[in-house]
């Protein structure tokens, strides 16, 4: 398996770091981001939704636990926030496999730890550990995904 670790110093660096990676996804990925609060996850996600082309700059969905934006090639990026999910039950209530199913979306799932059993077989993994004030360390590591990462993740980012 193929994993690359970045260091950002800043909000605006991990932010042109997600706009990188969301060039390389493509309609039925899952993206998992995994980290403490305030590590990053959605700064991440607002440089992933802006090099998909969306303008509206995401928030963490915990309250709503899930917002799908509109994409301009018709796809949709599907956000889940899992942070104030206790348990199994509640993520099969929610619908969750098909969630992270959906061949028309790309998700991207806030504390996937909290869906152990239920994640998919194939995902990019972006782990994000605060390293000082503005720094952040963030490690990537495609799952089941082929060659497509594995290549594309080493070369431009």
């Amino acid at each position: 398996m193929s994993e690359f670790t970045y260091e950002t110093a800043s909000a605006d660096e991990t932010r042109a770091l997600g706009a990188r990676i969301a060039a390389l996804l493509e309609a039925g990925d899952v993206v998992l981001l995994h980290g403490d609060l305030g590590a990053g996850k959605t700064t991440i996600t607002q440089g992933i939704g802006s090099g998909l082309g969306t303008a509206r700059l995401a928030q963490s969905p915990t309250f709503s636990l899930v917002v799908d934006t509109p994409l301009p090639n018709g796809s949709v990026l599907r956000h889940i926030d899992l942070y104030r999910l206790n348990d199994l039950d509640e993520l099969e209530a929610l619908g969750f496999e098909d969630l992270t199913n959906d061949d028309s979306a790309i998700t991207l799932v806030e504390w996937p730890e909290r869906a152990t059993g239920m994640l998919p077989e194939r995902y990019l993994l972006i782990e994000l550990e605060p390293s000082g004030t503005d720094r952040r360390s963030i490690r990537l590591r495609p799952f089941g995904l082929g060659d497509r990462f594995a290549e594309e993740l080493g070369v431009g980012i």
